[in-house]
Protein backbone atom coordinates (compact mmCIF):
# COMPACT_ATOMS: atom_id res chain seq x y z
CA UNK A 1 0.00 0.00 0.00
CA UNK A 2 1.53 3.24 -1.39
CA UNK A 3 1.50 6.18 1.06
CA UNK A 4 1.12 8.64 -1.77
CA UNK A 5 -2.31 6.82 -2.77
CA UNK A 6 -3.72 6.81 0.46
CA UNK A 7 -6.66 9.71 1.73
CA UNK A 8 -7.69 10.21 5.19
CA UNK A 9 -11.02 8.78 5.62
CA UNK A 10 -11.30 9.72 9.07
CA UNK A 11 -10.34 11.46 11.88
CA UNK A 12 -10.56 9.54 15.83
CA UNK A 13 -9.91 10.93 18.95
CA UNK A 14 -7.28 8.03 20.81
CA UNK A 15 -6.10 4.93 19.50
CA UNK A 16 -8.96 2.41 20.57
CA UNK A 17 -10.90 3.95 18.53
CA UNK A 18 -8.83 3.75 15.71
CA UNK A 19 -7.90 0.04 16.10
CA UNK A 20 -12.00 -1.06 16.04
CA UNK A 21 -12.52 1.62 13.02
CA UNK A 22 -9.68 -0.78 11.27
CA UNK A 23 -11.06 -3.86 12.19
CA UNK A 24 -13.99 -3.39 11.13
CA UNK A 25 -12.80 -1.77 7.66
CA UNK A 26 -10.02 -4.68 7.30
CA UNK A 27 -13.13 -7.40 7.73
CA UNK A 28 -14.72 -6.01 4.67
CA UNK A 29 -10.60 -6.64 2.82
CA UNK A 30 -9.83 -2.74 2.83
CA UNK A 31 -6.24 -1.92 3.86
CA UNK A 32 -5.75 0.47 6.72
CA UNK A 33 -3.26 2.49 7.68
CA UNK A 34 -3.20 4.30 11.28
CA UNK A 35 -1.56 7.54 11.56
CA UNK A 36 -0.82 8.74 14.71
CA UNK A 37 0.26 12.24 16.70
CA UNK A 38 3.62 11.44 18.03
CA UNK A 39 3.08 13.64 21.37
CA UNK A 40 -0.57 11.91 21.79
CA UNK A 41 0.68 8.47 21.31
CA UNK A 42 3.82 8.25 23.62
CA UNK A 43 2.30 10.11 26.14
CA UNK A 44 -1.39 8.57 26.37
CA UNK A 45 -3.22 12.31 26.12
CA UNK A 46 -6.30 12.20 24.14
CA UNK A 47 -7.39 15.95 24.55
CA UNK A 48 -6.17 19.21 22.19
CA UNK A 49 -6.15 17.29 19.33
CA UNK A 50 -3.05 15.51 20.75
CA UNK A 51 -4.71 11.98 20.48
CA UNK A 52 -6.22 12.46 17.13
CA UNK A 53 -5.33 9.51 15.01
CA UNK A 54 -5.81 9.55 11.14
CA UNK A 55 -7.49 6.60 9.01
CA UNK A 56 -5.64 6.25 6.23
CA UNK A 57 -7.35 4.07 3.04
CA UNK A 58 -6.13 3.74 -0.83
CA UNK A 59 -7.85 6.16 -2.95
CA UNK A 60 -9.71 4.02 -4.62
CA UNK A 61 -11.36 2.17 -1.85
CA UNK A 62 -12.37 5.24 0.24
CA UNK A 63 -15.82 5.22 -0.59
CA UNK A 64 -16.40 1.49 0.03
CA UNK A 65 -14.79 2.12 3.39
CA UNK A 66 -17.53 5.22 3.89
CA UNK A 67 -20.53 2.06 3.01
CA UNK A 68 -18.71 -0.43 5.07
CA UNK A 69 -18.61 2.10 8.27
CA UNK A 70 -22.33 3.16 8.09
CA UNK A 71 -23.58 -0.33 8.37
Amino acid sequence: MSETNLVELMAVEGSLEAEIVKSKLESYGIPVLLEYEAAGRIFGITMDGLGKVKVMVPRELAEEARKALAD
